[in-house]
């Protein structure tokens, strides 16, 4: 459907025609018209399907018409998991906003808060916050909630994973009881359906390819590939692709640094994003990513669903993840939209009961890559960055090439 067959305002209609927003995607076609009408909403889609615009689009609207009709303070709270994802999803709001006067505003932590305070004094309509900051600026009287008509949830699932279901039922006792409420998330289950139903009053529900929670957009194929021989895999795929944007996903701090270490001693540059950054430099090496500076970005779970950059050609899970729902969220980095992605994964020999559990999640087995031993074993003499001369490898005529990884399609 076309967005300009929905009631929405001259100045957001001219705003998504500049962003090139002309048909709505299944998660807006079936989301905008009951936030709209003021229900409550429960909403599952996958990641990359247009969800942060489905809600975006209808509240903007419905801000503008509380400024025109004289009302004034925060009439809107959206909560989410981490400091990205807030600043992402405020650059939406602000985008589909121009013009309007309706003023977004992001608070998180890991920053000075004087300046966020300074701000809310100034007047906002929409706050956009991670749990933390926004409740202790709640308890120090600096965010008033009373006035409070609509509650989002977004990536609700992930916020239970890092424990801020106290900070958000706290929060919850300063909202007022009749409100609007929507809850988004990519994956559920029956914890978080129990909680969810506790917070929304009679919604719409709403759920999008149900039976496959990843998008069709994306190939997924899965190499058996031993743990120290990992890097030597990554190396060759970063080299065979050289110019499409990777997106490499481990499991802790400290193993994003070695294998950013290993990348740099065989020249490939890359940088890492995880809990340990700085904020601002968390932001700079998004910024790197997006602008096409740095080609390979080194990932934790943390940041999974913080990352909206558009074209990533490629998500490795150089680790598997322990969780089968953090698959989802990883790989739905690429493919997004109707863009194709490829979604590639390093298995472990102890790694495989981990396989096994996000097949069944996903209702399907992963194309496995069949890798042959002298296939195996030309990957890392060729890549093997303790004899120099192996660099040169590389350059052998492309037919002497193992093909254990099918191009990009």
């Amino acid at each position: 459907m076309r967005f300009d067959k929905y009631v929405l305002s001259a100045e957001i209609l001219a705003n998504l025609a500049k962003l090139n927003f002309t048909k709505t995607t299944d998660i807006q076609y079936k989301a905008i018209p009951p936030i709209l009408k003021g229900e409550d909403v429960l909403a599952i889609a996958q990641t990359g399907t247009g969800k942060t615009a489905a809600f975006v689009i209808p509240i903007v609207q419905f801000l503008q018409e509380c400024q025109q009709q004289g009302k004034r303070g925060i009439k809107c709270i959206v909560m989410v998991p981490t400091r990205e994802l807030a600043i992402q999803i405020t650059e939406v709001f602000e985008k589909i906003a121009v013009g309007t006067k309706v003023k977004p505003y992001c608070i998180t932590g890991g920053v000075e808060q004087d300046p966020q305070i300074k701000q809310l004094q100034h007047g906002i309509d929409a706050l956009i916050a991670t749990p933390g900051r926004v409740f202790d600026l709640v308890s120090q009287g600096y965010i008033h909630l009373e006035r409070i008509e609509i509650l989002v949830l977004d990536e609700a699932d992930h916020m239970l994973d890092l424990g801020f279901i106290k900070d958000i039922k706290d929060l919850m006792k300063h909202l007022p009881i009749k409100r609007q409420t929507l809850f988004f998330s990519a994956t559920i289950n029956d914890k978080i359906k129990k909680i969810a139903y506790n917070i929304v009053r009679n919604p719409i529900r709403i759920q999008i390819s149900p039976h496959n929670p990843v998008a069709k957009n994306i190939h997924h194929t899965v190499a058996y590939i031993e743990m120290d021989d990992k890097r030597f895999f990554l190396e060759r795929l970063i080299n065979e692709n050289s110019e499409s944007k990777m997106l490499v996903f481990v499991r802790t701090k400290v193993r994003a640094e070695r294998v950013m270490l290993a990348m740099q001693r065989v020249g490939i540059k890359s940088k890492t994003i995880h809990g340990d950054k700085e904020q601002q430099d968390r932001l700079a090496v998004l910024n790197e990513f997006r602008n096409g500076d740095i080609k390979v970005l080194i990932a934790t779970d943390v940041s999974a669903r913080g990352i909206d950059i558009a074209h990533v050609d490629y998500v490795v899970n150089y680790d598997l993840p322990e969780q089968s729902e953090s698959y989802v969220h990883r790989v739905g980095r690429t493919g997004r939209g109707r863009n194709k992605g490829q979604a590639i994964a390093f298995c472990s020999a102890e790694e495989k009961p981990i396989l096994m559990e996000i097949e069944e999640f996903l209702g399907h087995e992963i194309e496995k890559v069949k890798i042959t031993k002298k296939d195996y074993q030309e990957v890392i003499d060729l890549t093997s960055d303790e004899n120099e001369t192996n660099w040169r490898g590389l350059l052998v005529e492309e037919d002497k090439k193992p093909k254990w990884v099918k191009k990009r399609r």
